[in-house]
């Protein structure tokens, strides 16, 4: 199959399309950003050659242990991405190349790759691993930091793609003395290839996506003992200790002398915001949040016997549900927060591996404590090989040497064509690295609509094999998921004692069996065993069941012929000090799965036409970008705001954070939207009603006082936000008490007021991270600081305050509050307990208003008048509540839409063909909305590009025999998925529409009469899974 795959693959590698554009996309970086931006394009029509420098694929996320803030193990969410793009038919995977040039122009580049050898034949190549064992050079483990040690031959990680081994030339003996070749002489599959040279792939493609992602920062010159004190780590060597698959297995231990820590410190900003030798100016972004992350987790694998410090200076949880975790971290897991930037780290005593850390809190105090471990949270920096690379392709980098990017394309590089995504571009974490990735899939497709599937192949299958008939013969997976489940179920005894089972022929436990490597097991054990049904008992369906799905397909056994069993979820990580306990409901839910795996059925595939229309509700930036990049591409696409006019909130926004002319580009905005011939504006519009499923959907808008249907096949919900108005420090009763930019908008209209004054004052987090909104408003810091900076610069004179509770400048916005502060702008931070006091005063017979606030470094109130206090309010939600019912999508607990996978689908809704951009979804600034809405405009893509949609089909059958007609189902069906049709001679009988129907089974529980069933989930089945859980013996 691989060798098939490939063949095809190279008859593509160079095929054009005449003069135009040509269908394929060229991808570097093979991390979670260049992988998606790969899947998405793939998905939508073109043909991907996906270039990665190393042997494999999975980039950063690949090394760490677990993501932020949900804790997912980070390789269970990653894993079916990388077994999906390993095997998807229109990616071609370059491993180990390199781009070296780039000529041509958009839409007809001609790339050269230089693909270095492997020494290791990939079709021959099995993976046993056996050239690993035989090699007698053992050297440092890059993957592990360094931590471990791997043979010069050797794989990535254990759950790589692609999954073959390869020699290292740099370390292998037969390079250095020309002999020993004991891999090549113990390799049962004659893969070993010593005569490989490099190869030049002259390859045509229509655009090119940049995701080589970034460096950790090299702590080395710092002054806490990196390199001279083995118990001073960094963050990713952590990451590493914390792995199920790192050098200790996941068992949390100290590398000096392998004993488990007691007490573990953290200290941030390490190589960020420019205090230090070596340091970068800017804020690396996600350092606050992993060091919160890996406190939470190592205090799990210490089972609560440790103590954990964060040593920071400003708490930067400015993401999605980032302040409810900090807020965890510190009110129920006991992570200790100290606000102290750590001078240095010596030795505790002569002899000592213990760390002796010396900090002065907020009030001067002198303090030092004694630690068994530090980890430094290293910044993120652009690598030198992208900063090349950048230089032969000719794309300009900024002042930090990342790839300069601006706040209205932030997708599209210098050059145009070629395209960016994730942290090459600037640091930024994972959810929005694969936001971007899909933005960046979305930029390129639009250039190359013409070129649309031109290149691209249509995966077939295996005729399903027909089961009817025949006994159950059954195949069990065990997961052992590193420690995430066997470091509390006993793996290999569930292993027995699913051999026991009834109609059980096949047993195995496999390391990670979400792995590619597993995938082929279970494929090739399917055909050697006759195995008819799958049970895998691992971890949850809710991102693994696809996967395991596809792969039962592609061995061609029906895809609901399979049952998870969630040993992980539901057992391992709630019963972590029960391990006996974990073990016996290990078998129970095995054995459910089982009985009632036995009694499913093959369910037919349903396709239905579909609408290659879209529709974009909301007229704001994201809608409008929305809309446009979906018109580009070549697709119809409603445009509905309920205002008179488009441009949403940016239209009170005067610049960016960079400086960019925001009104100039919304005018601009406009305009290309009321120009385009496949976009209709629908303004003044509500809507009515929503009917139908993904590719199928039909909309009742109401505007200009009549009422219209909309098909539609995709919808993007982009309907914004808006700011809080507050009751407290005298707003609506004091006209010199303003929020936003309406202190912009004043001094700009009436500039003679800015000249009356004396002093201005600016008081973040009103109405954010309060109980009622424990979340973090995001941009309300930039904007003030930006805002600050430029009164000082109109007015020098002008005395500026800002009270604060975390300066959350994250990124390069961290330079405007260097200037901020070099221009005399005070900044005072106030706690949530000490909020400041606003009053009215006079001063000198001027109005004025006196501010009080307690100065947490002088411990006491300090008190001044200022003309003009402006209110960072938290952006909040609007009343969200009917548009998520229409078309069935939740809202999180602050009212923000909740999208399907924070990490895997930032834009996507669990209801398929529904996506979401902007504000809508989370305070963010103008760029990430741009590139949100793009995003999701990819996604919409992969719905649109295709001719029919594939239905799931999991659906409610009525047997009318037993039916009386009585229409209780009809009346219970939320999604008007079921009927009442005449039979002649027997009235009226229930007919179920499977195209509508979401299979939520709610017909099935009003039927008095039993004569509704659901299909994966008939009642035998349900029932047989019942009886086997409580068959214990």
């Amino acid at each position: 199959m691989e060798t098939k795959k490939s063949e095809q693959q190279g008859k593509r590698a160079t095929s054009g399309n005449g003069d135009g554009p040509v269908g394929s996309v060229m991808v570097v970086g093979g991390g979670i950003a260049g992988v998606q931006a790969a899947l998405d394009l793939a998905g939508s029509g073109y043909f991907v050659h996906l270039v990665e420098q190393s042997p494999g694929i999975g980039g950063v996320m690949a090394q760490l242990d677990k993501t932020f803030p949900t804790n997912d193990c980070s390789m269970c969410i990653l894993s079916p991405k990388l077994v999906e793009g390993g095997r998807h038919l229109n990616i071609n995977l370059l491993t180990m190349a390199d781009l070296e040039a780039l000529d041509g122009e958009a839409g007809r580049f001609t790339a050269t790759v230089r693909e270095r050898p492997r020494y290791v034949d990939m079709e021959k190549c099995i993976a046993c691993g056996v050239c690993a064992e035989k090699c007698p050079r053992k050297v440092d483990d890059a993957f592990n930091e360094g931590l471990g040690k791997r043979k010069a031959a050797y794989v990535k990680y254990p759950q790589s793609v692609p999954l073959k081994y390869v020699l290292d030339e740099g370390n292998c003996i037969y390079f250095e003395k020309g002999k020993c070749r004991a891999c090549e002489k113990f390799c049962p599959a004659g893969a070993i290839d010593f005569n490989q040279k490099p190869k030049t792939h002259t390859l045509e493609v229509g655009a090119v996506v940049l995701a080589p992602g970034f460096k950790a920062f090299n702590p080395e010159l710092y002054l806490y003992g990196y390199g001279q004190l083995p118990n001073v780590v960094t963050s990713m060597e952590f990451e590493r200790i914390l792995s199920a698959s790192g050098p200790f297995e996941g068992h949390l231990v100290r590398p000096s002398d392998k004993t488990a820590p007691k007490k573990i410190a953290w200290l941030q900003c390490v190589g960020s915001r420019g205090s230090q030798h070596g340091a970068h100016n800017y804020c690396s972004g996600v350092c606050c949040m992993y060091a919160i992350k890996e406190a939470v987790i190592a205090k799990e694998h210490a089972h609560g016997n440790l103590d954990t410090a964060i040593f920071f200076m400003d708490m930067r949880t400015y993401g999605k549900e980032f302040e409810r975790y900090y807020n965890r971290a510190k009110d129920e897991t006991g992570v200790r927060f100290i606000r102290s930037r750590v001078h240095s780290v010596d030795r505790a005593a002569p002899g000592s591996d213990d760390l002796l850390l010396a900090y002065t809190d907020e009030s001067g105090e002198l303090h030092s404590e004694v630690f068994d471990l530090v980890v430094l949270s290293v910044g993120l920096e652009a690598s030198k090989d992208m900063q090349e690379l950048a230089g032969r392709i000719g794309v300009s980098l900024d002042d930090d040497g990342f790839v300069q990017t601006g706040s209205f394309s932030p997708v599209a590089t210098s050059r145009p064509g070629v395209f960016v995504c994730g942290a090459s571009a600037g640091p930024k974490d994972i959810p929005y690295s694969v936001m971007e990735a899909s933005a960046a899939a979305s930029a390129s497709a639009a250039s190359l609509t013409a070129a649309r599937d031109t290149l691209t192949e249509k995966k077939t299958y295996p005729p399903e094999t027909t089961i009817m008939g025949e006994e159950p013969r059954i195949g069990v997976f065990v997961c052992h998921c590193g420690i995430n489940i066997a470091g509390v179920v006993d793996v290999p005894g569930v292993r027995e004692y699913a051999k026991t089972l009834p109609n059980v022929v096949y047993v195995a436990n496999n390391l990670f069996t979400c792995s590619q490597d597993t995938q082929m097991l279970i494929r090739n054990a399917v055909k050697e065993h006759d195995l008819n049904r799958v049970v895998v008992a691992a971890c949850t369906p809710r991102t693994h069941e696809p996967l395991f799905q596809e792969t039962i397909r592609e061995a061609g056994l029906n895809r609901y012929l399979f049952e998870l069993a969630n040993i992980r979820d539901q057992d391992s990580w709630v019963h972590q000090n029960e391990p006996e306990k974990a073990t016996q409901k290990a078998k129970d839910l095995v054995r459910m799965a089982v009985a009632k795996v036995a009694l499913l059925e093959p369910i037919e595939k349903l396709e239905v036409g579909l609408s290659h229309n879209a529709l974009v509700i909301g007229g704001g930036v994201a809608g409008m970008n929305a809309a446009l990049n979906l018109a580009d591409q070549g697709f119809k696409t409603y445009l509905l705001e309920h205002k008179d006019e488009l441009g949403g909130h940016a239209l009170k926004v005067k610049h960016t954070w960079r400086g960019e002319d925001v009104g100039a580009y919304v005018k601009d905005l406009v305009a290309r939207v009321g120009a385009s011939p496949n976009i209709e504006v629908l303004t003044q519009t509500e809507i009515e009603s929503v009917s139908g499923f993904v590719g199928n959907f039909a909309t009742t808008v109401k505007s200009n006082g009549s009422s219209r249907e909309l098909q539609h096949g995709v919808a993007i919900i982009a309907t914004g936000a808006h700011s809080l108005k507050p009751d407290e420090y005298l707003y609506g009763k004091s006209d010199r008490v303003t929020r936003w930019h309406d202190l912009e908008k004043l001094f700009t209209e009436e500039p003679e007021r800015l000249d009356a004054a004396d002093a201005v004052a600016f008081i973040q987090c009103v109405g954010s991270r309060e109980p009622e909104r424990p979340y973090c408003s995001k941009i309300c810091c930039t904007t003030t600081v930006k805002q600050a900076v430029a009164l000082k610069t109109k007015k020098p004179d002008l005395d500026v305050y800002v009270m604060y509770r975390d300066l959350r400048t994250y990124g390069a916005r961290e330079e405007i509050y260097r200037d901020a502060r070099q221009m005399g702008v005070i900044f005072i931070r106030y706690d949530l307990g000490g909020k400041p006091v606003v009053e009215s005063a006079t001063v000198d017979g001027r109005e004025k208003l006196k501010v009080t606030v307690t100065d947490p470094i002088l411990g006491r109130p300090v008190q001044f008048h200022v003309d003009y206090l402006n209110l960072a309010t938290a952006i909040v939600p609007k009343e969200q509540e009917a548009l998520g019912k229409l078309f069935k999508v939740p809202l999180n607990q602050d009212g923000f839409f909740l999208e399907a996978h924070m990490k895997l689908r930032p834009v996507d809704f669990a209801t398929d063909g529904v996506f979401v951009a902007g504000l809508v979804h989370y305070p963010k600034p103008i760029e990430e909305s741009i590139a949100q809405a793009q995003a999701a405009a990819s996604r919409a893509a992969t719905v649109l590009t295709k001719q029919s949609v594939e239905v799931e089909p999991i659906v409610s059958v009525v047997d009318q025999e037993h039916c009386i007609g009585c229409g209780l189902c009809e009346a219970s069906c939320p999604f008007k998925a079921i009927e009442l049709v005449k039979v002649e001679g027997k009235g009226y009988r229930a007919v179920n529409i499977s195209a509508s129907c979401k299979g939520c089974g709610v017909c099935a529980a009003a039927c008095p009469q039993k004569a509704i069933d659901m299909k994966h989930f008939r009642d035998r089945q349900i029932f047989a899974a019942i009886h086997a859980g409580g068959a214990r013996e």
